[in-house]
C-alpha cells in the first residue's frame, strides 16, 4: 500500500546572507509541535549562529514565527573563541514529559572554524514548559575523554526504550586520532543514557564500528522494528547500516544496498528512520535523480522501506518525500507521530555545488528559497 505525503511549506524570509538549516522537530502530546533550526552564514564554511524555534498548536500545520533561544545562543569562552550548539535534534520523552535537544558543538575562533585538532562534546539541553525557555546547554560527561576526544551526537536520530532510558548514538575519534596528521577516520557507537528530565548521564556504551573508507561512519541513527535495533551510518564514499539485539553491541557495517543488489547511491550524508503502517522506512538521498546541480546530490529526500531480515532497500517502495528545488536537502530529521503518521522534516540549505559555494542564487534559480518542508507521511 503506498503512502500519502502531505507537504507543508514554512517560508524563512531567506535574504541571502545567512540560510535556516538543521531544521528537526518533535511532537508533543495536545497536537504540540517544535522545530528548532539554525542561521548558517552563506559565505563561510559550517559557521552557524545558535538555536532558533517555532512552534504549532494545531498539529502542525500552522507555525509560529522563528524565534531565538537565548540560552542556545553561542558562549562566549574568550580571547576570540566561541561555542556553537549545533546539529540539533528535538525529542519528546514520554517517560518524564519533557522535550530534550541533543547535538554536539563546534568551536570558532574569530568566527572561523577553531584550528583542528579540537575537541567535541555531545550536547544538550531541556525545555521548561513552564516558563517558556531552554535551559542553558550543557556538555554530556564521558568517563574516557581521550578516548572520546573529539565525541558528539550532531545530526543523530536517539531513541527512548520502554524503561525511560535513552540510546543516543554519537561518532567520535581519540585525541592520539584527532591529533595525527591524515588521520580522519572516524568511529560509531550507541550509548544508554539515563534522563530524569533535569540530567542526561551516559551510562554505558557499546563497541564502536567503521570502515576503511575516509572518514569512517558517522552521524549515526538508530531505530528500533520488532524487537532489533538498526543504525544507519553516514561515510564518504557509501551509506552503511548495521544491526543489534541489544541497541549497544553492533555488527560490521554492511554497505546500503537495493534488494536488487545495486548499492543505493547515499554517500557522505546523513540516513535516518521512520515507522510507518508497521513497516520500518529509511530516508536518504541519492545520486540517479537528474539532481547532478545539488552539492552531493543531497535533494531530493527518497524513502523506502527498509527490509529488516535482508538488511536492504525495497526498490518499488521508493518515493520522494520531500522534492527537489537547487537546494540541498541532506540535513534533515525524522520524528515518529503515530503507528500512521511520521514526518520528515528539513530546511533548504543555500549553498551550492563548486567552485562557488556561496552563490544562492544559483539555488534560487531552481525554485529554493530557503523553506522549511514538514512531510506529513500517512500510511
Amino acid at each position: 500500500m503506498a503512502l500519502n505525503v502531505e507537504l507543508i511549506q514554512i517560508k524563512t524570509g531567506f535574504s541571502g546572507d545567512y540560510c535556516y538549516t538543521h531544521a528537526r522537530g518533535a511532537v508533543l502530546p495536545g497536537n504540540k509541535a517544535v522545530i528548532t533550526t539554525q542561521k548558517l552564514m552563506i559565505s563561510g564554511v559550517d559557521i552557524f549562529s545558535g538555536i532558533e524555534m517555532l512552534t504549532s498548536s494545531d498539529n502542525g500545520n500552522n507555525w509560529s514565527e522563528i524565534v531565538p533561544q537565548h540560552p542556545l545562543a553561542r558562549k562566549d569562552l574568550g580571547d576570540g573563541v566561541e561555542q556553537t550548539f549545533c546539529d540539533a535534534t528535538p525529542f519528546y520523552h514520554r517517560a518524564t514529559g519533557k522535550l530534550i535537544l541533543t547535538g554536539h558543538d563546534a568551536l570558532y575562533l574569530n568566527n572561523k572554524l577553531f584550528p583542528a585538532p579540537r575537541p567535541r562534546h555531545t550536547i544538550w539541553s531541556v525545555f521548561d514548559e513552564n516558563a517558556g525557555t531552554w535551559a542553558e546547554f550543557r556538555e554530556l560527561k564521558m568517563d574516557d575523554p581521550e578516548k572520546y576526544f573529539s565525541c558528539g551526537s550532531g545530526c543523530c536520530q536517539i531513541l527512548e526504550l520502554e524503561n525511560g532510558e535513552l540510546l543516543v548514538p554519537v561518532y567520535f575519534q581519540s585525541r592520539k586520532e584527532a591529533e595525527t596528521p591524515g588521520q580522519s577516520t572516524y568511529h560509531s557507537a550507541v550509548m544508554r543514557c539515563s534522563f530524569d528530565g533535569k540530567e542526561l548521564r551516559c551510562l554505558d556504551i557499546g563497541n564502536s564500528v567503521t570502515v576503511p573508507v575516509p572518514r569512517g561512519c558517522g552521524e549515526p541513527s538508530v531505530a528500533e522494528f520488532n524487537g532489533r535495533y538498526f543504525l544507519a551510518l553516514r561515510n564518504d564514499k557509501a551509506g552503511y547500516v548495521s544491526w543489534s539485539d541489544d541497541g549497544l553491541h553492533l555488527s560490521e557495517p554492511e554497505l546500503l544496498k537495493f534488494d536488487d543488489g545495486r548499492e543505493s547511491g547515499n554517500y557522505c550524508t546523513q540516513q535516518h528512520w521512520f515507522k510507518c503502517g508497521g513497516k520500518l522506512y529509511m530516508v536518504y538521498t541519492r545520486k540517479g535523480a537528474e539532481n547532478d546541480h545539488v552539492f552531493r546530490h543531497r535533494a531530493p529526500l527518497f524513502a523506502a522501506e527498509f527490509d529488516t531480515e535482508k538488511m536492504v532497500l525495497i526498490r518499488e517502495s521508493e518515493f520522494i518525500a520531500v522534492p527537489e528545488r537547487g537546494a540541498r536537502l541532506g540535513n534533515f530529521g525524522c520524528v515518529n507521530v503515530s503507528e500512521n503518521e511520521a514526518w520528515v522534516i528539513v530546511s533548504e540549505w543555500m549553498q551550492t555545488t563548486a567552485p562557488d559555494h556561496s552563490n544562492w542564487r544559483r539555488c534560487m534559480s531552481y525554485g529554493s528559497d530557503n523553506s522549511i518542508f514538514v512531510a506529513k507521511i500517512r500510511s
